[in-house]
C-alpha cells in the first residue's frame, strides 16, 4: 500500500533549471567558460555544488569554492524571486495526498538557503512532513543515501513509497534505494530517464498516466471505505 510520496525540488516541484543555467553561465564566464544547455545538462544539473566546482574549477581553494557557490546561489535567488512557480498540477497532487492521508517528504541536493527560499516563494513551507538535504547525508544524490534516510525517517519500506524526480542523478539515487521512480521531463529527454531506471515519465503533474497509476495504488484503500 502506498504510504508516502517523495519529491525532489529543483526541476520537479518547480522548473528551476533555466534559472540555474543562466546563473551558472554568468558565473562561469568570469573563468573563461561559455557553457551551453547541453553542457549544463551533462555536467551540472542534479549534482551538488561541491561536485560541480571540483569538476569544473579544480583550481579553486576550499575557501574560494565556498564563496563561489554562495555567490552563485545568491544570483539564482535574485533571478528566481519574481518568476518561480510550482509545476502544473502540484497543488492538486498535494490535495490528493491529503485525501489519502499520505506522507510527503522533500529530498533535495539544493543548499539549505535555497530550499528555505524556494519553499517561501512557492508558499509551501508547511507541505512536507520531513525534509532531507543531501548535504546532511553521508553523500548527496546520485548516492542512494538521501532516499534511504527518507525511508528511515518515515518508517516505511521502499515498496510503500514513490519518488518524483527530474535529473539523472536523482533517479539513480531513488532507484538505488529501491524506490519506484517517476521521471519528470522538465530537464531531460524521456528516453534518458527511462534508461536509468524511471518506470514512467511525465511532463508535469497533470499527466493522466500519473493519476491512473497513483489511483491504482490506493484502490485497496478506496475499496475498504465502500
Amino acid at each position: 500500500m502506498l504510504a508516502a510520496i517523495l519529491f525532489d525540488l529543483d526541476g520537479t516541484i518547480a522548473n528551476t533549471d533555466p534559472i540555474h543555467y543562466q546563473a551558472w553561465r554568468e558565473m562561469l564566464r568570469d573563468y573563461g567558460m561559455d557553457i551551453d544547455e547541453t553542457f549544463y545538462k551533462s555536467r551540472i544539473s542534479g549534482r551538488t555544488n561541491p561536485q560541480i566546482i571540483e569538476d569544473l574549477l579544480p583550481q579553486l581553494s576550499s575557501e574560494e569554492s565556498v564563496r563561489f557557490a554562495d555567490d552563485k546561489e545568491e544570483l539564482f535567488r535574485q533571478k528566481a524571486r519574481e518568476i518561480l512557480k510550482p509545476m502544473d498540477g502540484f497543488a492538486e497532487l498535494i490535495a490528493w495526498t491529503d485525501t489519502h492521508k499520505l506522507k510527503r517528504t522533500l529530498v533535495t541536493n539544493a543548499p539549505k538557503l535555497n530550499v528555505q527560499f524556494m519553499l517561501e516563494v512557492l508558499d509551501i513551507q508547511k507541505v512536507f512532513d520531513t525534509i532531507v538535504l543531501g548535504e546532511d547525508c553521508i553523500a548527496g544524490k546520485p548516492d542512494p543515501a538521501p532516499y534511504q534516510v527518507s525511508l528511515k525517517h518515515l518508517g516505511i519500506t521502499a515498496e510503500q513509497a514513490i519518488v518524483l524526480e527530474d535529473s539523472p542523478s536523482g533517479i539513480r539515487s531513488a532507484v538505488g534505494a529501491g524506490i519506484p521512480t517517476v521521471g519528470v521531463t522538465s530537464t531531460q529527454d524521456p528516453k534518458v530517464l527511462l534508461a536509468i531506471g524511471a518506470f514512467m515519465t511525465i511532463p508535469d503533474f497533470t499527466d493522466l498516466q500519473l493519476w491512473t497509476h497513483l489511483n491504482s495504488l490506493v484502490l485497496p484503500d478506496l475499496a475498504s471505505l465502500s
